[in-house]
């Protein structure tokens, strides 16, 4: 019997849990729920009805596992606990400062409809977290380091393109190669968040539009650009199209610790990501994550659970037995 899994919300990354559905040969997908008009949603898998959102509850009993896809910052804290009262659910909530007061409230829901919720799946939070775990565990007398990128902030081109003047915009995160490298070499420094990254802005702007107050205003925007060493880019629709037109992304997560008596031995654990597609990677998580809600939920489990709580074999789709052949 296959995982029969529900869409709540189809954009890039709707469409990324599309894609890796198919790829899970244990799983199914059953709906997708949209506030949009569902006829203007064309899937790539055939026979899957979409639905309007008002209509979710009707299919109560027919999902397994529901995946919200919605705005991370703005839907899923009202989204996550309205639908753990009556779903098994996955989300990809990631305000980092908010996760704990998330939890709360969906683990409220969940206990009290006797299911499971996993929230903040996807590589930070998501694989980034277990693996600063991990890694924390091995080397207690250490230090974390986190880089981002090169990749594109869908959060921070979305805010350039509430800019006034600005048509269209994309920003990349840059690790600072010097930072990198430094840490990389067991040096341990401390660095600011100037010292870590920088921001590349490729920015549209209207005709007729002051290209020098849009700067202006992007490199001063508070909890966006003011802490970075911002660059941008003034360029063509075409050029925009043309050449930024993905949405890549990456980074890497390293552990600097010591060992010994003295701390007199360095140790570093690096993890690393290189995305050709961000939605598409975080979707692919997200899926691993929906069929560890499936097996929590037939042992008669219920809360809240993050990335940090499932037991790695939860996620793979190899029986415990092949697991330990295979892998250990």
């Amino acid at each position: 019997m296959k995982i029969r899994i529900g869409i709540f919300g189809y954009g890039n990354l709707g469409r990324g849990v599309e894609a890796a559905i198919r790829q899970n040969k244990d799983m199914e997908l059953v709906a997708v729920f949209t506030r949009r008009d569902p006829s203007a949603l064309t899937l790539k898998t055939a026979g899957v009805g979409v639905y309007h959102a008002d209509t979710v509850l009707d299919f109560k009993g027919k999902i397994d596992v529901m995946i919200l896809c919605g705005g991370s910052a703005t839907d899923l804290p009202v989204q996550t606990p309205a639908l753990a009262a009556h779903f098994n659910v996955v989300d990809s909530f990631d305000t980092h400062a908010r996760i704990p007061e998330h939890f709360a409230n969906v683990d409220r829901a969940a206990k009290a409809a006797a299911k499971i919720s996993i929230i903040s799946v996807g590589w930070d939070p998501g694989m980034f977290s277990l693996n600063r775990l991990l890694a924390g565990a091995i080397l207690p007398e250490g230090e974390d380091y986190t880089f981002w990128g090169k990749g594109v902030s869908q959060g921070h081109s979305d805010a350039i393109r509430r800019v006034e003047g600005v048509a269209d915009g994309k920003q990349y995160t840059v690790p600072v190669e010097a930072a990198l490298e430094a840490v990389r070499e067991g040096k341990a420094p401390v660095l600011t968040t100037r010292e870590k990254h920088t921001r590349e802005c490729y920015v549209v702007a209207k005709e007729g539009a002051d290209q020098a107050k849009i700067e202006a205003e992007i490199k001063s925007m508070p909890n966006y650009f003011a802490d970075y060493d911002t660059t941008v880019h003034f360029i063509s629709q075409e050029e925009l199209s043309e050449k930024h037109s993905g949405i890549p992304h990456g980074g890497f997560v390293i552990r600097s610790g010591r060992t010994g008596f003295e701390g007199e031995h360095k140790h570093i654990i690096e993890y690393s990501l290189k995305l050709d597609s961000n939605p598409e990677f975080t979707a692919s998580v997200i899926v691993a994550y929906a069929r560890a809600a499936y097996r929590l939920s037939t042992e008669g489990q219920s809360g809240c659970k993050t990335v940090l709580d499932v037991p790695p074999a939860y996620i793979s789709a190899l029986p415990a037995e092949e697991l330990r052949k295979t892998l250990l």
